[in-house]
């Protein structure tokens, strides 16, 4: 009577005890973040920024733009001009350039440089 309950019983326990050590994730598989390379490589981002450039002024299209660009004397650009044109290049590869960064960034190469190295920018 108790062997045929102990031959039940026995495979019924090691199961539960294969149930109970089984890890449970407490994070739900959406908020998990996962951390990779940016992908973005210098000549994508410069030519995202020229296109950004020539979007934001029709009259621009026609300059030749390089790296070596400025953004006040080879495009004309005033400081406010300037300012909206970093802000469209950080909806472009969204990203926030912080004030102080965003003020030292004088032409086109610096822009790209400092897109390439952040790991944010997509």
């Amino acid at each position: 009577m108790f062997r045929q309950l102990l031959r039940t019983a026995t495979p019924l326990a090691h199961r539960q005890a294969a149930i109970a050590t089984k890890r449970t994730s407490i994070v739900p598989q959406s908020l998990m973040r996962y951390y990779s390379a940016s992908g973005l490589t210098k000549d994508d981002v410069t030519t995202r920024i020229v296109d950004v450039i020539k979007a934001y002024d029709k009259s621009l299209a026609a300059k030749p733009i390089s790296l070596e660009s400025t953004y006040n004397k080879d495009l004309g650009l005033d400081s406010l001009d300037t300012v909206e044109l970093i802000v469209a290049i950080e909806e472009e590869f969204e990203i926030e350039i912080p004030d102080k960064v965003a003020d030292e960034l004088k032409n086109v190469g610096e822009t790209v440089d400092y897109i390439v190295s952040n790991p944010d920018a997509n």
